[in-house]
């Protein structure tokens, strides 16, 4: 019997071993965004990736936000317990372990959030382009959990300032937080796929 859940998404079982990856989409993706993304750089790995429920002018979203970096926290709150709550319900149903996000932008920004605030929820993540997802981030503990962050340094979106506020955070938690800064925009690059690769492999 299929998963039931509200959350339009798509669930692929693969054949590898290790962790499902939990795909996670920018602002205007969709659930299918990621897809070929994930198939790169983790070759049949199970996949979850749900769309964000949060329209913005007729773009999907995980969260809502006031202004361009200015959250909804109230919202993103609410939509990371709801998100929370459906990943814990499809890996129950499917017996998978916790998963490791790969989110890019608004997605990295929610798993950043699911990590702050339901730390038990993911066995991991790659953030794409985060930043801290709340202004008073509170205490949250990650012990040794793998999280790669990678920032691009002329990323116009995303203050560099907000993405060390974020490193900070994850390495106060205690996770294994490797931080890496690319001579790059928002968008994404072949030096991320190569540091994705390189730290899905070492998760085996």
């Amino acid at each position: 019997m299929s998963f039931q859940t509200d959350f339009h998404h798509v669930y692929q079982p693969g054949a590898a071993t290790g962790r499902p990856l939990l795909l996670l989409h920018g602002t205007g993706g969709n659930e299918h965004d990621l897809l070929d993304l994930a198939h790169t750089v983790a070759p049949g790995r199970t996949v979850i990736s749900p769309r964000g429920k949060v329209l913005e002018h007729g773009m999907p979203r995980f969260f809502k936000r006031l202004a361009e970096g200015v959250f909804d926290e109230p919202d993103l709150r609410a939509r990371t317990d709801e998100l929370a709550a459906f990943v814990k319900g499809i890996t129950a149903h499917h017996k998978l372990p916790a998963p490791i996000a790969l989110g890019f932008s608004n997605g990295a920004n929610i798993a950043a959030a699911l990590l702050t605030l339901h730390p038990e929820v993911l066995g991991g993540a790659i953030l794409l382009r985060a930043m801290a997802p709340l202004k008073d981030m509170p205490a949250f503990k990650l012990p040794q959990t793998p999280v790669l962050l990678v920032s691009g340094k002329q990323d116009m979106m995303i203050p560099f300032a907000q993405a060390q506020r974020l490193a900070a955070s994850l390495t106060a938690a205690g996770a294994a937080l490797t931080h890496e800064t690319l001579p790059a925009g928002h968008g994404l690059t072949q030096t991320d796929l190569g540091l994705m690769s390189r730290f899905l492999a070492a998760q085996e």
